[in-house]
């Protein structure tokens, strides 16, 4: 990672990925103070500026949640310092009252938030498009459309920050997080800005008398975005057919034109500036037009701003994007082979022979996910079914946001009822618990991870504590940020910068709050499924904490046991048992042998838990030598 502190070569080229493109470029800019919570696809940027933050001067920190790191952000910025503050889409959401506040109390030194949208949501609940954000809290917001441009607008967006005295938002999506290209250095800063004094008369605060003054620098940053460099145009002069487009919507539309011969047959207007729009320059290109196509992800952002402006400008252009769906899909991400049919459609051009025949192979059926081989919460989820069936009248499920979201699904028993967003879960079953007072039967029971116990549940656990909520909360203590990429949180004694410190301990933090708390192993199947139910027909507020450390990160420090299974034992489908192992249990290390019928285990897959020894009715699998 020599290139990411040490090289001052500008314009030397190294291969980044789009993150690592976002770090060269906060580099670049001499940040002061980094802060974020983990969220794909963008983990990578605070990990990354986390292990060079010593060796290049600054601070960088793993926040307990978003808004903690962009309050952070805010009070380095008014000692003058540069702060990067990264999130995914719903962290944007976790910040509304910080970035809207932030937003009229302004700053001083830069403050740029990055945030990382995860279109057909990869590895997120939803695809919220956060650039309505930059709308709704009056800050400017850029977006780049290409992996130099991704390192470059980092510099870009903090010259601006300070230029107005306000956050900017700089808007990144998967494929940019994720992808991989040639990219150009820069310069290097030769020092770090000397932090200023804050005087005793001066303010950096949040008051309803400064909106005005809010939406003056919008207005600023609207003139500054009509020579923003990041805004280019290719293709015909007063061209009558115009592509507008953004981020990702670019290199897909050029690969479009390319293969379809219209390149510099069609205008493609490609904006940066994405909020306020560059009025001016938009006016220029929509006058000569009269069919515009808007290609962007997810929602048709760009294209209600841009038809607004067609009204406001009195333009009778026809405007084709996703709005209507008919064109480009209303839902999920694009694709180059999505844009190209768009383009082609809107052309009235054919697709070449070649793309019509590859449409018309035969689509792979989708792969479930489903958890890693031998992850705790397999087991959690397949107790927890099991303890709830011992009531005549089962209980209600109420899930969070983590791997074991994916208890929903098969490889959970679909072990849910309810799932909102991060942190919701002990919220939303105080409110149905307290309701078993006025005739509500069924027991209540929800469940957080770790870092997210740390990064929203606690107020949430006050709430019902204090209450005295009829529920049981379960936090699955795994010791990992697992989802993510196991980045440190507050239990785990690590920092983002390497440093060990005391980890906080989540049993202590319960006690204190006056719960009545008890840890369990999900790995002791029966003995927890007996403590579970035993929890749920206890009345009031109970933690039950299941302490199992997750496997891949066990898989590193323990030695790994071997698991078999004895073919000697083993009936396959006439012990009854229905292919347990393989198809209740679902675990990776488990499949079967439909030659012989019988059970067999993956040894290169298997981690050596043991659990589904445990479970086995005939006894047929073994641990090193021994049934567990």
């Amino acid at each position: 990672m020599e290139w990411m502190t040490k090289i001052d070569a500008p314009g030397k080229t190294y291969l980044m990925q789009g993150n690592e493109a976002v770090v060269r470029g906060a580099v670049e800019a001499g940040i002061h103070f980094a802060a974020s919570y983990p969220g794909s696809p963008s983990s990578q940027i605070l990990g990354i500026l986390g292990n060079i933050a010593k060796e290049r001067g600054f601070y960088a920190e793993w926040s307990a949640n978003e808004t903690v790191a962009l309050e952070a952000c805010l009070g380095a910025s008014f000692a003058n310092a540069r702060s990067i503050c990264i999130v995914k889409q719903n962290g944007l959401l976790v910040v509304g009252d910080a970035l809207h506040c932030g937003a009229l109390s302004g700053v001083k030194g830069g403050l740029v938030v990055v945030t990382s949208d995860d279109p057909s949501s990869h590895s997120s609940t939803n695809e919220f498009d956060s650039r309505h954000m930059a709308i709704s809290a009056s800050v400017p917001l850029l977006e780049p459309s290409s992996l130099q441009e991704s390192k470059d607008i980092i510099p870009y967006a903090f010259e601006l920050s300070e230029q107005l005295g306000q956050i900017v938002i700089v808007r990144i999506t998967t494929r940019i997080c994720h992808g991989r290209g040639g990219v150009k250095l820069g310069e290097l800063p030769k020092a770090q800005r000397p932090f200023r004094h804050i005087g005793e008369w001066e303010r950096m605060v949040c008051i309803n008398w400064r909106h005005e003054y809010m939406l003056e620098q919008l207005d600023r940053a609207r003139a500054l975005a009509e020579d923003n460099p990041f805004n280019h145009y290719s293709g015909p002069a007063g061209a009558e057919t115009l592509i507008i487009t953004g981020g990702t919507g670019r290199l897909y539309t050029q690969e479009a034109l390319t293969s379809l011969d219209l390149t510099g047959k069609v205008g493609v207007l490609t904006l940066a500036s994405l909020w306020p729009l560059p009025e001016r320059l938009l006016a220029e290109h929509l006058r000569p037009c009269k069919r515009l196509l808007v290609i962007e992800e997810v929602d048709p952002f760009i294209e209600r701003n841009i038809a607004a402006l067609c009204g406001k400008l009195r333009l009778d252009i026809e405007i084709a994007g996703r709005e209507a769906g008919i064109v480009l899909p209303r839902v999920r991400e694009l694709t180059p082979d999505v844009v190209k049919r768009a383009v082609a459609a809107f052309c009235h051009t054919t697709l070449p022979d070649a793309r019509r025949h590859v449409e018309q192979a035969i689509e792979l059926p989708e792969r479930e996910l489903t958890f890693c081989a031998g992850c705790p919460h397999r087991a959690t989820f397949f107790l927890l079914k099991r303890a709830l069936k011992m009531d005549e009248l089962p209980g209600v499920v109420i899930g969070d946001i983590g791997c074991y979201t994916m208890a929903g699904q098969r490889a959970g028993q679909y072990g849910y009822h309810f799932i909102n967003c991060m942190g919701s879960g002990v919220n939303s079953a105080e409110g149905l618990g307290q309701l078993t007072a006025y005739g509500f039967k069924q027991t209540v029971l929800t469940m957080a991870g770790d870092s997210t116990f740390f990064h929203s549940s606690l107020p949430g656990l006050v709430n019902a504590q204090y209450h005295n909520a009829n529920m049981l909360f379960i936090i699955l203590d795994n010791s990992a940020t697992a989802m993510t990429g196991f980045q440190p949180h507050p239990g785990t004694g690590l920092t983002a910068m390497g440093d060990q410190v005391p980890p906080l301990s989540i049993q202590k933090i319960v006690e204190a709050i006056g719960c009545s708390v008890t840890v369990a192993d999900p790995f002791e199947v029966e003995e927890t499924t007996e403590l579970v139910n035993k929890l749920l027909h206890q009345t009031g507020m109970k933690v039950l904490i299941l302490r199992q450390p997750c496997a891949t990160l066990a898989a590193k420090s323990a030695v790994r046991k071997k698991v078999w299974v004895d073919p000697d034992i083993c009936r396959g489908e006439d012990c009854g048992c229905g292919k347990f192992c393989s198809r209740v249990w679902n675990c990776p290390g488990n499949s079967w042998d439909f030659e012989h019928n019988k059970a067999k285990i993956d040894e290169v897959v298997c981690v050596g838990c043991g659990v589904c020894a445990k479970l086995c009715p005939a006894g047929a699998i073994k641990v090193e030598g021994g049934e567990q």
